[in-house]
C-alpha cells in the first residue's frame, strides 16, 4: 500500500515514516501542498495523511482536488490537525475525508484507521482479496492460504497484496519495489528477490508465484 504523508513537522514526518515503513507500508512525504499536489499528479497513492495546518494551499483545497485525481482512482484521505473544536471537525468532514484525527494522537490510534480503511483497488468497497485458496484480510493484516495463517513479515504480505490485486498480470521488481518499499528504497539492492523466495516457501504451493524472464514476477489465476 503506497502513503503519502502531507505534513510539514519534521519530528513527526520522520516518526510516521519510521512507523508505517515498519507496518509494511511504501512511504512517501511532502512537506507542503504544493509538493504533494505534484506527487498526486505523478504518482497514484492509497492514502494520504493529510495536515490541514500547512502553508501554501488549504489543505480544504487539496482535499477537494484529491477527489479528482489523474489516475483514475480516489484515494483515501484522513485529516490531521491541531484544531479541536467540533465545528472544525464537521467543517473537515464536510470536504470529503475518509476519516479524521486531532492532534496530538497516538501512532497504534492512526495505524488502525489507515488499516480499517475500505480497499480500493479492484474499485469496490471490500477489505478482503481473495484468489482460489489466498485470501487476505486487509484491516487485520492476515493472510490464509487453504484456510492456514501464513504468518508473513509486513514486506511479504505488502508483496502478496499487490501481486493478488494484480492477479494473472506480470509485475516487475522494479514496481514492486516502488508500492511496497517506497521512495527510500535502494533500486540496486536484491531484497525483492528475497522477499518473493520467503513468499513462497511459506505459501508452500509449487508455482503459485511465477517467474517471468527478464520481466518480473506474476501470481497464478485461481492460485
Amino acid at each position: 500500500m503506497r502513503l503519502l504523508v502531507v505534513e510539514d513537522e519534521e519530528d513527526l514526518v520522520e516518526a510516521l515514516r519510521v512507523g508505517f515503513v515498519r507496518a509494511g507500508y511504501a512511504v512517501c512525504v511532502a512537506r507542503d501542498t504544493a509538493q504533494a499536489a505534484e506527487r498526486l499528479q505523478a504518482d497514484p497513492y492509497d492514502v494520504v495523511l493529510l495536515d490541514l495546518d500547512l502553508s501554501g494551499r488549504d489543505g480544504f483545497e487539496l482535499c477537494r482536488a484529491l477527489r479528482r485525481t489523474a489516475h483514475g482512482r480516489t484515494a483515501r484521505i484522513i485529516m490531521v490537525t491541531a484544531r479541536d473544536r467540533l465545528d472544525g471537525r464537521l467543517l473537515g468532514l464536510d470536504e470529503g475525508p475518509d476519516d479524521y484525527l486531532v492532534k496530538p494522537f497516538a501512532f497504534p490510534e492512526l495505524l488502525a484507521r489507515v488499516r480499517a480503511l475500505p480497499h480500493r483497488e479492484q474499485g469496490d468497497d471490500t477489505a478482503i482479496l481473495q484468489v482460489g485458496d489466498l485470501r487476505l484480510d486487509i484491516s487485520r493484516a492476515e493472510a490464509r492460504a487453504r484456510g492456514r495463517e501464513l504468518g508473513l513479515t509486513p514486506k511479504e504480505f505488502g508483496v502478496l497484496r499487490y501481486l493478488m490485486a494484480r492477479c494473472g498480470h506480470v509485475v516487475s521488481a522494479e514496481e514492486l519495489l516502488e508500492h511496497v518499499w517506497g521512495e527510500h528504497a535502494d533500486p540496486f539492492t536484491n531484497t525483492v528477490r528475497v522477499t518473493v523466495g520467503n513468499l513462497r516457501r511459506k505459501l508452500g504451493a509449487e508455482g503459485v508465484i511465477e517467474t517471468v524472464i527478464s520481466r518480473g514476477y506474476r501470481l497464478r489465476e485461481g492460485s
